[in-house]
């Protein structure tokens, strides 16, 4: 065990925290310096470690080095094997920072002015902690990118002449979520699934495209609703879906957001409208004391003016630099995540989705994709990836029941809400918006290309208004082409027996095969 300023970094263990490790070894870079300087947040999703075996691998979520990677014992060696193997974790860094004085990170820097790691971490801690060190501009020293592009997702940036760096941070100091790099990312955007929506879409006459686009509208609506447990009246997921209809016309902002969330809630008279006064939580209460049973906690009332700012922000100055995908799961569980209103927030986050695909012209023009029919489906997977974070920031929070039975956090939460790793929920994402492309769309278009051929024929056969054959539709869709026998006495009792096989063989010839 080394001691370096009477902080101590771990020799080799079996266990971190609550996490096993795959093989005894020694915690390296952001875990040594969360164990040696007792650090409160969550746990980076992956966590680095030196074996004793000259092999490198991944196990878990643990990515375990050789001896021969092994830094040296102490705040720099860890910090700048962090930086070159790990990436850029915010949250760990602004409480090492704020934890250690403001001498020693200028001693790294004055001891090797022109490492780009110390620059980097020069830029990071005034960056962070809005506030200077006492070191004169650097001189020399080539310029240096913040972020490591081979590690994660990073804009252009600008140019820091005092630091000698690019500031290529994805957001701003109230906002400023990471995406790692990872082979499911990189395949998904190679796919280019944008153009090949496009593709689909140039394939389709214009009236069934208007219907398509219409139909998955409204699917999405009520999907959105379903996926928090509402079934709201037809007038309004008609209202919702037509404001999902105009995502991304309309430049966010703190109003945009109030109005959207006055459409969702319909009935205000129970909720307060606007950014929360109170705590919030996701969860239950405890039957009989009605105790608060939290499985997420919002961020504080008086953090969400900085954090929605942060958050405009970032959809107006980076997630244009960013791809679409990538954009719209940064801002959208960002905003869940924070939870800035009493109610509301699961739909709006689903807009903020339609929105960013929709300004970044990734959607075809007028079209919507259903994702909240594709999150729906996968409603285990959604609630999976929410926990991602949940869980691991769940036991930092501390707090206290209000009398209203809410919650009231007595710490400082905020940072937990700027700067967490949306990684899986890009993945997620690209998951339900692949399928959108690749299933929903398809066979949406397929549908209503089927549904006239069946309609046409119909109507050839026998003179029917357009209400009947839908009708007749459904009946023949819910028993698998055959009308019942209940449709046969009443509904269409004047349809003779030949008129009746003929109808129900028009139906399995139009829907049974695949072929168009």
């Amino acid at each position: 065990m080394t001691i370096e300023n009477g902080k101590q970094f771990s020799d080799a263990i079996s266990f971190f925290q609550e996490r096993r490790l795959p093989e005894k070894a020694r915690p390296a870079g952001y875990a040594a310096l969360i164990d040696a300087y007792n650090l409160a947040v969550p746990l980076p999703i992956k966590l680095t470690a030196i074996g004793t075996r000259h092999k490198v691998y991944k196990e878990d979520n643990w990515h375990i080095y050789t001896p021969r990677h092994m830094p040296e014992a102490t705040l720099e060696g860890h910090l700048v094997f962090a930086l070159k193997y790990e990436g850029l974790d915010l949250t760990v860094l602004k409480r090492l920072f704020e934890a250690v004085s403001p001498e020693v990170i200028e001693n790294i820097v004055k001891a090797k002015p022109t490492s780009s790691y110390a620059r980097r971490l020069w830029f990071l801690y005034e960056w962070l902690l809005n506030r200077e060190l006492s070191l004169p501009d650097a001189k020399t020293g080539t310029y240096a990118e913040v972020v490591d592009t081979t590690q994660q997702w990073a804009i252009s940036g600008v140019t820091s002449t005092r630091h000698r760096v690019r500031n290529n941070l994805p957001g701003t100091r109230n906002f400023c979520p990471f995406v790692f790099r990872t082979p499911i990312i990189e395949q998904y955007m190679k796919a280019n699934l944008s153009e090949r929506a496009r593709q689909t879409v140039s394939k389709l006459s214009a009236d069934i495209l208007a219907r398509t686009a219409a139909f998955l509208l409204l699917k999405d609506s009520k999907s959105s609703y379903a996926i928090e447990g509402e079934s709201p009246p037809q007038n309004r997921i008609q209202r919702w879906s037509r404001a999902i209809g105009e995502a991304g016309r309309r430049p966010l902002d703190l109003d945009e957001l109030l109005r959207l969330q006055r459409i969702v809630i319909g009935d205000s008279r129970f909720i307060k409208l606007g950014l929360r006064q109170e705590g919030g939580f996701v969860g239950e209460h405890e039957h009989g004391s009605r105790l608060p049973l939290p499985e997420h906690i919002s961020a504080r009332p008086e953090d969400l003016p900085e954090l929605v700012q942060g958050m405009l922000d970032f959809d107006r100055r980076f997630s244009c630099e960013l791809d679409a995908v990538l954009a719209a799961a940064m801002l959208a569980f960002g905003f869940v995540y924070i939870h800035p209103f009493e109610d509301g927030n699961g739909r709006l986050h689903r807009y903020l989705i339609h929105h960013t695909l929709a300004q970044r012209g990734f959607s075809p023009a007028g079209f919507v994709f259903p994702v909240s029919a594709a999150i729906l489906e996968r409603i285990d997977d959604y609630r999976t990836v929410l926990e991602s974070y949940s869980k691991r920031l769940l036991p930092l929070i501390e707090w206290e029941p209000t009398e209203k039975m809410n919650v009231h956090v007595l710490n400082d939460t905020g940072d937990f809400y700027r700067y967490f790793d949306a990684t899986p929920h890009v993945e997620f994402l690209y998951a339900c918006v692949e399928k959108t492309i690749e299933i929903d769309l398809p066979q949406e278009a397929s549908f209503l290309k089927r549904y006239d051929r069946f309609r046409a024929r119909i109507e050839a056969l026998i003179e029917m208004p357009a209400s009947t054959i839908d009708l007749l539709f459904h009946f023949l869709k819910q028993n698998e082409g055959r009308l019942s026998k209940r449709a046969r006495e009443k509904e269409f009792s004047a349809l003779n027996a030949r008129e009746t096989e003929q109808i129900e063989k028009i139906y399995v010839e139009v829907f049974a095969s695949l072929s168009e």
